[in-house]
């Protein structure tokens, strides 16, 4: 292969690095190979292409849709995305909302001790986070491990008293 000024051996075509998906097609065969797929009505992984700007944002939209409730909400995962990295990837999410969880919630950590984690799992696997946010997925578990008997009822705060009086700068109180 020549080199060029420098002494670096090139490749033909000036591909070096790139990818076969990466590089652009030079003889006729090649570019009849890649042409192929878009016109039978779809992409490099056989999806079908959008036509326009407003059905590529809806195209992406769905698509969106259809990862984030594979990835939280327990759904199939969309075609064209390996199944065992979606599970780690929710796996993932799901320890991160525990953490959360155990971190506002310490008592119930406590209460289920090694069985907090696999109670979680199993409470948040196929659910995603309530709209609340952190609070709301905290208050949901813990009204589930009350339904099912794993945690007392919650007592009821009595009602605040007088707010307390204050001395002032002067010795006075207000």
């Amino acid at each position: 292969m020549p080199g060029d000024a420098t002494g670096r051996v090139r490749e033909p075509g000036g591909h070096e690095g790139r990818s076969a998906a990466e590089r652009v097609p030079e003889t006729a065969k090649e570019r009849e190979a890649a042409r192929e797929p878009l016109e039978a009505g779809g992409g490099r992984d056989g999806a079908r292409e959008p036509e326009t700007g407003d059905t590529a944002r809806e195209a992406l939209a769905r698509a969106q849709e259809a990862l984030m409730a594979a990835l939280v909400a327990g759904q199939e995962a969309p075609r064209g995305f390996d199944r065992e990295r979606l599970r780690i990837q929710e796996a993932g999410l799901i320890a991160k909302r525990r953490r959360t969880v155990a971190r506002l919630r310490p008592d119930l950590a406590a209460l289920l001790g090694d069985g907090f984690a696999g109670e979680f799992d199993a409470y948040a696997r196929g659910r995603p986070r309530p709209p609340g946010g952190s609070h709301a997925d905290a208050r949901d578990f813990a009204d589930r491990l009350r339904a099912a008997g794993r945690l007392p009822e919650e007592p009821v705060a009595p009602e605040p008293g007088p707010a307390p009086r204050r001395w002032s700068l002067f010795g006075r109180r207000r």
